[in-house]
C-alpha cells in the first residue's frame, strides 16, 4: 500500500491521560510510543487519519482543543472524575479502563489501541455501513475498526508492546470477493464483515424495532443494552447526542481523584 504523504493529512492532537491508579507514568508512556508508531506507520496508510499523541502524567495537564485518551482504572472511577461522553471543550474522548483488564488477564494495551484507533475512524460515535437485503429492510453496522477482530491473541506486538489489529475500509465494502484484497492489519480475515473467534459488532435491525444489537463471531444477538460500561463507545452510540455529557475541567477531575483515591484507601484499610 502506498503511503499518503504526512502533509496531505490533517493531523489530530490527542492527550493520553494517565489517571488510573494500577499503572505507573512510565508504564504508560511506553505504551504511548508504542501506539504512536501504529498509528502513523500502520493505521494512516490504510485510513489516511493521522495523530500526534502526547501523553498527560497523572499530575499534569492536558493542552486545550486536544481530544482525550484517559487511562482509568475502571467505569466507576470514570464516572466519580466527571470523564463523561465528551472533553471539556466538546471534542472526543476514549477511555480505557486498565484496572479491568488486570483483573480479568486481559492486555490494556491492546485495549489502549482499540480504543484510540476506533476513536480516530469514528469519532463522533454515529458512523454506519447500510447493508439492504430487500427494498424495505436491511442492516446497519457499526463503523467500529477493532471489534472484529478484537481479541488479545490477534494482535501484533511494537516494541514489544501488544496492541490491536483492525480492519480495513474494504472490510465494509459487501462487494468485495472473498481473499480479493486485504482487509486487515493482520490479514487474519478473508472476507467483508466477517468476524474473528472473540470478535463482535454492533448490528441494527432497521425493520426490526429493536434496537442496536451485538452480533458475535458465533452468530448471536446480544443486545448492547445490557453490556458496555459506562462511557464506552457501546454505550454512547446508543445514546441520543442530546443525552451527551461534557467532560468536567480537568482541575476539577484531579482534586475529585484525590478525593477517589483517599476513598479508596480508606476501604481497603478497612477491609485489611
Amino acid at each position: 500500500m502506498t503511503p499518503i504523504p504526512r502533509s496531505q493529512l490533517a493531523t489530530i492532537q490527542i492527550s493520553v491521560i494517565n489517571q488510573c491508579t494500577v499503572l505507573t507514568d512510565d508504564e504508560v508512556s511506553t505504551v504511548v510510543g508504542a501506539l504512536q508508531k501504529q498509528v502513523t506507520n500502520d493505521f494512516r496508510p490504510a485510513w489516511g487519519v493521522d495523530a500526534e499523541l502526547q501523553f498527560v502524567p497523572s499530575t499534569g495537564q492536558p493542552a486545550a482543543g486536544t481530544w482525550w485518551l484517559s487511562i482509568l482504572d475502571n467505569s466507576d472511577q470514570a464516572n466519580a472524575l466527571g470523564y463523561h461522553d465528551l472533553t471539556p471543550d466538546g471534542l472526543p474522548i476514549g477511555k480505557v479502563f486498565a484496572g479491568t483488564d488486570l483483573q480479568i488477564g486481559a492486555s490494556w494495551s491492546v485495549t489502549a489501541s482499540h480504543e484510540l484507533l476506533e476513536m480516530l475512524a469514528d469519532p463522533n460515535i454515529n458512523l454506519t455501513v447500510f447493508v439492504q437485503d430487500a427494498e424495505t429492510t436491511g442492516t446497519l453496522y457499526a463503523y467500529e475498526v477493532c471489534d472484529a477482530c478484537e481479541a488479545d491473541n490477534l494482535g501484533y506486538s511494537i516494541d514489544d508492546i501488544l496492541v490491536s489489529d483492525f480492519v480495513f475500509p474494504s472490510w465494509f465494502e459487501s462487494f468485495r470477493a472473498q481473499g480479493s484484497t486485504q482487509f486487515d492489519q493482520q490479514s487474519a480475515i478473508q472476507g467483508p464483515l466477517q468476524l474473528l473467534p472473540g470478535g463482535y459488532i454492533g448490528t441494527f435491525d432497521v425493520s426490526a424495532g429493536s434496537g442496536w444489537q451485538q452480533t458475535t463471531a458465533e452468530k448471536r444477538l446480544q443486545s448492547m443494552t445490557h453490556r458496555g460500561n459506562v462511557g464506552s463507545r457501546r454505550e454512547r452510540r446508543r445514546t441520543a447526542r442530546e443525552q451527551w455529557v461534557k467532560s468536567m475541567p480537568h482541575k476539577e477531575i484531579m482534586r475529585r481523584a484525590t478525593d477517589y483515591r483517599r476513598r479508596m484507601d480508606a476501604i481497603y484499610k478497612r477491609a485489611a
